[in-house]
C-alpha cells in the first residue's frame, strides 16, 4: 500500500500526552503505544486521537 493515510515522520515525532514517553506504532492494530502508561491511542483515518480517555488500556 503506497499511501497509509497517515504521516510516518509525524507520528514518529508525537508523545504520550499523560507521561511524555516516546510512542511505539502498532501498523496492525493501528494505533500508538505508550509502553510507559501502558495506554494504546488509536489513529482513526489517519489522525492520532491523543486522548486519554480514548486510550485503550493494556
Amino acid at each position: 500500500m503506497n499511501n497509509p493515510g497517515y504521516d510516518r515522520k509525524m507520528l514518529e515525532s508525537l508523545v504520550c500526552p499523560q507521561t511524555r514517553a516516546p510512542l511505539s506504532f502498532d501498523a496492525e492494530r493501528m494505533e500508538l503505544v505508550s509502553k510507559a502508561a501502558n495506554l494504546a491511542y488509536p489513529i482513526r483515518n489517519g489522525i492520532p486521537v491523543m486522548l486519554i480517555d480514548e486510550a485503550r488500556a493494556l
